[in-house]
């Protein structure tokens, strides 16, 4: 199993974006300064050794020279030694709303945002506890199966943005029945399913969906995310808020009803998560903590070979390459004058 040490590094590779930009408008000047000279093909005569070629070439040196460095912070691991752990909990699956109306602000930074960081927090208290992911929007789809690699899981987590599902509603009738088939169909117990959602559009197969779930022993909880009194949707397309076909800003309110009657379906607990993210999570945690524990083993990597050396060395020697690189050619000097 590959994966990043620090994967958090890797957003950096958005400023070869820059680095590009930065590359074509250095050229654009070039060219442009060289054409209010006169003629471009005389003009490039004049100046003695330049060559174009030597300054692509040592732009790109640094372009792959930043990427594997980039690469080298991030630090590419390898599983080298694999062992079977044996713990003893419950199986918990979070479905997560991703949909459009998760980008309000009326929670700070938004709620996709908050209910993101809940999660993370969540996963730092279920140690013995294995987790799973459903990401849900006008469809649902099973992210991350059930598993105890919470580093794993973190990464999984941190890919998860609306984008994901093009498909715009709030399907958590969907979003259940795939979270009820990612456990074990053979228990009726040790199952835990937690929904962080707005609740925004009413599910009307909700409800029978949640109370399936219970007969196969699912313990369905709800987080509410949001304000009821609402908040407009930020339209990237226009820098404003979204706009209905009469021009009014749309507002997305959170319907707490529907989240209270799922989780009452499910013989579990609803919790509001405004600004009081700990106290969710504690809800959260000593509601799973209360339910019968089982013993599973699982097979996971811990340890691992790191490579961060090999992409920090080939970043030097590109770098030591592009410094002793000249950006001008070496002018030969004639037969006769060498002789002179």
């Amino acid at each position: 199993m590959l994966r990043f040490q620090h994967s958090e590094y890797l957003w950096a590779l958005t400023l070869l974006l820059v680095l590009q930009l930065a590359f074509l408008g250095v050229s654009w000047w070039k060219r442009r300064s060289i054409r209010r000279m006169g003629d471009p093909a005389l003009v490039e005569k004049l100046f003695t050794g330049y060559s174009r070629k030597l300054f692509v070439f040592k732009f790109l040196l640094i372009f792959l020279a930043f990427f594997f460095g980039v690469l080298g912070l991030a630090n590419l691991q390898k599983g080298s030694r694999m062992e079977k752990i044996t713990r003893k909990g419950v199986d918990v699956v979070i479905a997560l709303d991703v949909s459009k109306s998760m980008m309000a602000t009326d929670i700070q930074p938004d709620r996709l945002t908050r209910a993101k960081q809940l999660i993370s927090k969540l996963m730092d208290k279920l140690d013995n506890d294995r987790i799973g992911l459903v990401v849900f929007a006008g469809n649902a789809y099973l992210q991350m199966p059930l598993t105890i690699d919470y580093s794993a899981a973190k990464m999984y987590l941190s890919t998860v943005s609306p984008d994901m599902i093009p498909t715009q509603g709030t399907a958590i009738g969907q979003a259940i029945q795939v979270s009820d088939d990612a456990f074990n169909k053979k228990e009726r117990k040790h199952k835990a399913l937690i929904i962080i959602s707005d609740g925004e559009d009413h599910d009307e197969t909700a409800l029978q969906k949640t109370k399936t779930a219970f007969d196969n022993g699912v313990v369905t909880n709800t987080i509410g995310i949001g304000s009821v009194a609402g908040s407009p949707l930020p339209d990237p397309e226009t820098g404003g808020y979204k706009k209905d076909r009469e021009g009014n800003t749309v507002i997305s309110k959170l319907n707490e009803g529907e989240l209270k009657g799922i989780a009452a379906a499910g013989k579990g607990i609803y919790q509001h998560l405004d600004n009081n993210t700990d106290d969710v999570v504690n809800s959260l945690v000593n509601k799973i903590d209360s339910m019968e524990q089982k013993e599973f083993g699982e097979n996971v990597f811990t340890d691992y070979n790191s490579y961060f050396q090999y992409f920090l060395g080939l970043c030097l020697v590109l770098l030591l390459i592009e410094f002793f690189i000249p950006e001008v050619r070496r002018q030969r000097v004639p037969a006769e004058t060498a002789t002179a």
